[in-house]
């Protein structure tokens, strides 16, 4: 069976000696960019492999490319033959973060052409509550081949978001919190505010309290009532760097909603030019 959206901690138990399946340790934390290799050091899924967002799932800053700019798709497959990634592998994503940085990786392996990729329901927590093993060990990864390229229709640019204002075809759903897409609390970008026209969906609104993702019935009537008549092929993704962002475009695909983009440069690339239009507030 392939996994495409989410996968459980049961069933990635049950492929743990499967040398089709890659798992892959996405933990991160943005006040501090080595607490996630050392969570992985200290205790890990059994033959997990570690990715950090800022050196595997992101590619040179430029100062004009926001905080979490793509690498370079061919750099990006050379790092996944080297974890022993190849075009067959099932891999599954975790964090401990309600998948937060989990669903960078599985969109961007979708965005080579990728799609058997999962994010593990409930993450790391749901791991341990199982009582699943861990282990400290560091894996055995024989290197691999994977060819991939990028695919154009998952992603948009700012020249596309930028005429979008004028045109108005495509609705922009913003990942952020409440307050720093209204323009308050702003902490990580240097303006404040929000995309003109874009909709807020807090991305932490598609997780139950435990972690998992709701029902895909729940996330269906919620992103429905946000859509405002758009089809999901019109929706674009964006939050402050291109991370939670993903973990919305992944929410839709579990409800059933699928095809919308990712704004990858997202808030943080949009306000590195001071000519693009900033709203605050509700509006």
């Amino acid at each position: 069976m392939t996994h495409t959206t989410l996968v459980s901690a049961e069933q990635t138990a049950a492929h743990l000696d499967d040398p089709q399946w890659v798992i892959c340790d996405c933990r991160h934390d943005l006040a501090n960019h080595s607490a996630g290799y050392k969570a992985y050091r200290a205790g890990h899924i059994p033959g997990a492999r570690f990715l950090h967002l800022d050196v595997d799932l992101s590619g040179p800053k430029t100062g004009l490319t926001g905080r979490h700019p793509l690498p370079h798709p061919a750099t990006f497959c050379l790092r996944l033959g080297a974890l022993g990634i190849s075009n067959s592998t099932q891999v599954v994503a975790y964090d401990e973060t309600g998948g937060v940085y989990a669903s960078r990786l599985w969109w961007m392996l979708r965005w080579v052409g990728h799609s058997k990729v999962a994010v593990l329901d409930g993450g790391w927590q749901a791991w341990t509550r199982a009582g699943l093993p861990v282990t400290v060990a560091q894996p055995e990864i024989k290197p691999t081949t994977f060819n991939g390229k990028a695919q154009t229709q998952s992603a948009v640019d700012s020249a596309q978001v930028l005429a979008n204002l004028q045109e108005r075809k495509a609705l922009v759903l913003d990942a952020r919190s409440s307050d720093r897409y209204r323009g308050e609390n702003e902490t990580l970008d240097p303006v404040a505010g929000h995309i003109p026209g874009a909709a807020n969906r807090f991305f932490k609104l598609n997780l139950e309290a435990d972690g998992r993702f709701k029902a895909p019935a729940a996330l269906k009537q919620e992103f429905g009532s946000m859509l405002d008549g758009h089809a999901p092929e019109t929706i674009v993704h964006q939050c402050g760097s291109g991370v939670t962002a993903c973990h919305n475009l992944l929410a839709m695909e579990v409800a059933g909603l699928a095809g919308s983009k990712l704004y990858p440069g997202s808030w943080s690339e949009w306000v590195s030019d001071r000519r693009r239009p900033v709203a605050r507030g509700d509006a």
